[in-house]
């Protein structure tokens, strides 16, 4: 019974994080094989007993003020207490998470550099707002602040605080690369570092993460054995993984050339509905859904171009 249920929650995974892998592919295929090979295996210890294990019982110590050793007990011995605290951190994953993934769709949408729009003239326009300076960064805090009329008041500093911390996390992620800019080569070089570096590689990492941290607590819904909770999301993390470098040596990003997008705006309504579910119940059911119709739009979408061009 218990494969079966670490299988089901392997499932879940894999079918939340394709856009995940899509977009982790867009990055990866631009760093060298070394690093491609680090993601595949430091990577996925850090996502299945970092991210998945560890760091939820570092959230439940820092909100209860109990010891490490405490919550790992807890998490085996008493796993409806902890799945209770885990559930009562929400308000913190959800806005830390949204906001981080709402910086990563911001940023893509408002990339003036791109040359390829699958929404014609509204995403060329959008683009176009990119050379305004700080765009994403405006946008994001603007949303995180009006959506504070809807969280109740008992809530939410945590949310801001948390909300506030996923972008600043993102914008140093992000940045990083400029310390090694050299003056003349430029943005050429930043851009080498950051992608084939071990910032890009955090990148992936945190990006995992934000992921990951929602998945986690609906885990719970199903079981709440930590140890098959774990190896059911584990199975997802590797089998996503192996799916990114699939990605990347398949050239797949190439051949569906608007699969990125889709994915960021999958992600961008991702980032959404965590934000929303700080007030609102929802369930992930309608996550995965709204996920697979924007990869299965960008799919079709890139058939058509292909088609029409090959004309």
């Amino acid at each position: 019974m218990g494969a079966f249920i670490a299988l089901i929650l392997g499932i879940l995974e894999v079918s939340l994080s394709f856009d995940n892998a899509v977009v982790n592919a867009s990055i990866l295929k631009r760093m060298d094989e070394r690093w491609q090979q680090y993601f595949l295996t430091w990577g996925i210890l850090i996502a299945v007993f970092g991210m998945r294990l560890l760091f939820p019982i570092l959230i439940v110590a820092t909100a209860t003020g109990l010891d490490f050793i405490a919550v790992t007990q807890m998490a085996l011995y008493d796993p409806d207490t902890y799945a209770h605290h885990l559930d009562e951190s929400h308000v913190q994953i959800a806005a830390f998470g949204g906001m981080f993934l709402m910086m990563v769709f911001f940023s893509f949408i408002f990339d003036d550099s791109k040359e390829l729009h699958w929404l014609g003239y509204i995403e060329r326009k959008l683009s176009d707002f990119g050379k305004l300076e700080s765009i994403e960064v405006i946008l994001a805090l603007a949303i995180l602040l009006i959506g504070q009329h809807w969280i109740p008041e008992t809530i939410r500093l945590k949310a801001l605080i948390a909300g506030i911390s996923g972008l600043i996390l993102f914008v140093i992620v992000d940045s990083l690369s400029a310390l090694f800019e050299d003056e003349e080569e430029g943005e050429e070089v930043s851009n080498a570092i950051k992608k084939g570096s071990v910032m890009s590689f955090l990148y992936l990492e945190v990006l995992d993460a934000s992921f990951s941290f929602d998945g986690v607590i609906g885990a719970f819904a199903i079981t709440q054995d930590v140890v098959i909770i774990m190896l059911g999301l584990a199975i997802g993390a590797m089998f996503v993984r192996s799916l990114t470098v699939y990605l990347v040596r398949k050239g797949t990003l190439d051949e569906y050339v608007f699969l990125e997008h889709g994915a960021h705006y999958a992600i961008g309504s991702l980032a959404g509905i965590m934000l929303a579910s700080i007030t609102f119940s929802i369930s992930e059911v309608i996550t995965g859904l709204i996920g697979a119709v924007m990869i299965g739009l960008s799919v079709l979408s890139s058939i058509f171009y292909k088609k029409k061009h090959a004309k």
